[in-house]
């Protein structure tokens, strides 16, 4: 039935795209004085009576124009970066063509000086819909990873292990250019990695999207932008970053601007080490035993990145994009634990020691191909149909050596690993906008998402000099799921006030495959998710808005394969194939208030979850197993502010604090899941832009202790200190950031049941990054981002 409205939709938007009686308007924007032709001037034909644009075009690089409209009552507005505004409304109309002949338009002094010392944005935006985080105004980052920049974002949380949360709720969808990506997909949190600070341009953080997104994620959305140039002509720029631990990269981006076609590209090359302490104990109340382990843990990378595109502007009205995008990282992970066994008295048993020696090849690719069409009715009215494909590989090995140190038990053993994992992933999308008068729109459309995923894992163990496969280990999985969602909007706006109802439909088919045992899962499911936005605008400077979706965590691949990892053969993580989605219910209300020096956004928000999934600790001769499970229902109401307070040019303050108090009900096999709890976090910044050009920005973090199902997770607070200094006139950037300056973003979790207790510490330690940027030709330095896209 989906399928049917599916084709049933493309059928509709063929039929909405009608052709009308056109008047066309053309003409050459020249500089007063010179007469000098202004290339990439911003020509907009707007309603004389509420001065919105209708539609518009840019000037050629001779100054010429020409737009088309299907209105007869309008004004032509004429501006350009530097110029005075020019509004035309003195023409004549002879055979639906307005000939403007050239247009002088003059030079604002004044604007330039402005341009000049406001070339930076404020590092967080507030919107009704979302908040943007701007990375270029972000100093603590610099040379850091995109999971680095998240750590930053307003409401986004990063553990040590990579994993992301959104408002205290892991069940977040990742984006890139608002598309899902084969970098985001992965359950390992260091995926994004390849992507540097220096290649984002924002972070959108939507916390209750609209029909027209995907209803995956059930705290929300994040979109990664990253740049893409457009300025004129041809712009670029060069980064260098260094850093202790290793932390070494170079960036490059080059850019080419006509008339016709915008080229873009962007280069990295990079290494880096992430060494990690790590401290746990197993403890059996039954037997009196306990397993104490302690050791540094390595993921050392080389990565490559590569990223080319091109749009071209078919005309005015039709731009065709299309990029690729390349990665290829090498890991190397070396580890050594220390074991001790101590017995029922406090007598140490044995000791041993693993020493891990893992190799392995990630390549990534990346294509997109995306039409969008603007229609000259409505600068709003427009169609974008894209087709992505993505790939990720990883070819890795393992030998772990296990060499008894002292004591009675023999726990020498040599065992050997490997993984081939492919995943494909493809998504087509459609959508299509249709504004009806100045207040009322449609929007509708559609996407289809298939992710084929196959992963092969084997264990060996030798035996009398000869390599045996462990069956009890070994597996073939195999994972595919299609993802087919419709939906249609309708919004109306008013001066003051806004509504927004949207319903999206989607249809998930699932199957898994355990090769070697045969067993098999197969899951076909439709799911509604309605959503409402509202919003009022009280005075000018404050907006009221509220806000229900209902939103789906599917099982990824991670959570359903029952593969053994055996880093750590004492802590093994499982995975389930009969784990089922969660749902989520989600209502926020919220304001926004903007003043000259300060704004403020504010949000209670509620979520109630079914299904949740948890990960349980199963304990066994003192090894400790966790497998996710499906595990009743959870209340969640919190308390969200956000502000930006710049009481002097040379002084800004940001915060962000949420609160959230949680209920939890549950049952798993005759036990029972039960307790209330809350949890809060807060981070703090204040960026200080001192003379000669130099800006320093100190970050405070700080999480709340909070309740797990079977334990608790300790308390955390870290802080980060950046640094910049401009030169050669703005060209040049050198930085300098310490992240973690104290070394204290420790995660501590415990796990305490009547029959076992469980302990888990680990560090990351500080990080010390310095760099240098430049930009050449009409580029600047990678601290200022491009355009959107």
């Amino acid at each position: 039935m989906i399928r049917t409205l599916f084709i049933a939709l493309l059928a509709l938007t063929s039929l909405t795209i009608q052709a009308q009686t056109r008047i066309q308007i053309v003409g050459k924007v020249v500089e007063q004085g010179s007469n000098a032709p202004v290339e990439f001037a911003t020509v907009a034909i707007i309603n004389p009576e509420t001065k919105k644009p209708i539609t518009g075009a840019t000037t050629s690089l001779e100054g010429a124009f020409a737009v088309n409209t299907t209105e007869k009552n309008f004004e032509i507005e004429i501006s350009f970066i530097g110029f005075e505004k020019r509004v035309i409304s003195d023409f004549q109309i002879t055979n639906n063509r307005v000939d403007l002949g050239a247009v002088a338009i003059k030079s604002d002094s004044k604007q330039l000086e402005e341009i000049v010392v406001k070339g930076e944005k404020s590092q967080t935006e507030f919107r009704i819909d979302k908040r943007v985080f701007n990375v270029g105004s972000d100093l603590s980052v610099a040379g850091a990873s995109a999971l680095d920049v998240l750590t930053n974002v307003p409401s986004v949380n990063v553990n040590i292990e990579g994993q992301v949360s959104l408002r205290g709720s892991a069940g977040v969808q990742i984006l890139i250019d608002g598309k899902p990506s084969i970098l985001t997909a992965s359950n390992d949190g260091n995926a994004l990695g390849s992507i540097t600070a220096d290649m984002i341009e924002s972070v959108e953080v939507i916390t209750n999207p609209s029909a027209k997104y995907e209803a995956e994620g059930t705290s929300g959305i994040i979109n990664i932008v990253l740049k893409k140039e457009e300025k004129k002509g041809t712009n670029g720029s060069i980064s260098l970053n260094a850093g202790v631990p290793h932390n070494h990269s170079l960036g490059f981006s080059l850019n080419h601007r006509t008339q016709k076609f915008n080229l873009f590209s962007q280069f990295g090359v990079g290494y880096r080490e992430l060494p990690r302490d790590k401290t746990a104990y197993n403890q059996d109340l039954v037997k009196g035993t306990t397993i104490y382990s302690e050791g540094e843990e390595y993921r050392n990378e080389k990565f490559y990145n590569i990223i080319l595109g091109t749009d071209y502007h078919i005309n005015d009205r039709n731009v065709i994009t299309l990029s690729g995008n390349y990665a290829l990282e090498l890991e190397d992970q070396p580890s050594s634990t220390d074991f001790s066994k101590v017995d029922s008295t406090g007598n140490v048993v044995s000791q041993w020691n693993r020493s891990e020696d893992t190799d392995a090849t990630n390549p990534k690719y990346q294509f997109d191909l995306q039409y969008k069409r603007d229609f000259d009715d409505h600068k709003d009215h427009d169609l974008l149909v894209s087709a992505t494909g993505s790939f990720f590989g990883k070819s890795q090995s393992s030998d772990f050596l296990d060499q008894t140190t002292s004591g009675s038990e023999n726990q020498n053993s040599i065992q050997q690993t490997e993984t081939d994992f492919d995943e494909g992933k493809y998504t087509f999308k459609l959508d299509y906008t249709k504004p009806f008068s100045d207040g009322f729109s449609l929007e509708t459309g559609g996407q289809y998402l298939l992710n084929d995923v196959g992963n092969d894992y084997a264990v060996r163990i030798l035996e009398n000099g000869v390599y045996v496969i462990d069956t009890t280990q070994t597996n073939n999985f195999e994972y595919n799921q299609d993802v087919l969602g419709v939906y249609g909007t309708m919004a109306y706006e008013r001066k003051n006030w806004g509504l927004k109802l949207g319903l999206r439909v989607e249809n998930t088919e699932l199957n898994t495959l355990l090769e070697n045992t045969g067993e098999k899962n197969h899951q076909n499911y439709t799911n509604f998710f309605p959503t409402v936005h509202a919003s009022y605008k009280v005075k000018e400077n404050i907006s009221v808005q509220g806000g229900y979706s209902r939103r789906i965590y599917r099982p990824r691949l991670w959570d359903l394969n029952p593969f053994f990892n055996i880093r750590n053969n004492y802590n093994i993580r499982q995975g389930n194939p009969d784990l089922l989605p969660e749902y989520t219910d989600s209502y926020e209300i919220g304001a926004v208030y903007n003043q000259d020096v300060i704004s403020l956004s504010t949000a209670v928000y509620h979520r109630y979850t079914t299904g949740v999934i948890e990960r349980i600790s199963y304990f066994k001769d003192n090894v400790n197993v966790t497998r996710p499970e499906n595990i009743g229902t959870n209340n969640a109401t919190g308390l969200e502010i956000n502000a930006q307070y710049e009481p002097f040019k040379w002084l800004t303050f940001n915060g962000d604090f949420n609160y959230n108090y949680f209920v939890r009900n549950g049952e798993l096999e005759g036990q029972i899941f039960d307790f209330t709890t809350d949890q809060w976090t807060t981070k703090w910044t204040a960026k200080l832009k001192l003379p000669h050009d130099l800006d320093i920005e100190v970050v405070g973090n700080y999480r709340g202790s909070y309740e797990t199902v079977q334990g608790h997770v300790s308390q955390m607070a870290f802080l980060n200190l950046g640094a910049r200094k401009k030169i050669l006139d703005g060209k040049g950037v050198i930085n300098m950031s310490v992240r973690d300056v104290f070394a204290s973003r420790i995660r501590e979790s415990f796990v305490n049941q009547p029959e076992f207790n469980l302990y888990d510490h680990s560090l990351r330690g500080r990080f010390i990054t310095v760099g240098f940027s430049y930009g050449f030709g009409k580029g600047e330095a990678m601290t200022y981002s491009g355009r959107r896209r």
